[in-house]
């Protein structure tokens, strides 16, 4: 697995992974820091312009993420794909909070296992419900900079 800055051309497969529009995740891309993880069989270096998406194919991305810190505390703003890929893509904003002594939060949809599972392999801690985004609830997760585990 090849994790990775994304880009305006990953639009497309991020809004069918997240199940959102095109514009949307452009957008995303633009305003948060965001991070894929794609397939590690395929070479990072090829060309991605000539796929029938505009950019990356859906199939190669596993999994995205999209944070921003504010204050004290970096926020996942969005975070969606295999186990595997959640698990590896929620470190990226960790390793950040680390180096910069910082909070991480996650809110995860109450039926997100994958998500779940990350956050609690990671260290973070259930800090009871979450705003309600469309109607469904949300749990929220939060790693203090003390909780890191040393490396």
């Amino acid at each position: 697995m090849n994790v990775r800055d994304a880009l305006e051309a990953d639009a497309d497969a991020l809004a069918s992974i997240a199940d959102s529009p095109t514009d949307v995740m452009r957008n995303l891309v633009h305003d948060r820091t965001v991070r894929v993880a794609e397939d590690g069989s395929h070479d990072p270096n090829a060309d991605i312009s000539n796929t029938q998406y505009d950019g990356s194919d859906p199939e190669d991305l596993l999994g995205f993420i999209s944070f921003d810190a504010r204050e004290d505390t970096v926020h996942v703003t969005q975070l969606d794909g295999t186990g595997d890929a959640c698990k590896r893509l929620l470190a990226e904003p960790v390793r950040f909070a680390e180096r910069e002594s910082m909070a991480v939060e996650v809110l995860a949809a109450q039926d997100a296992t994958a998500i779940e599972r990350a956050a609690d392999e990671l260290g973070f801690e259930r800090r009871g419900r979450g705003p309600r985004f469309d109607g469904a609830p949300t749990v929220r997760f939060r790693l203090e900079p003390a909780s890191y585990s040393p490396n």
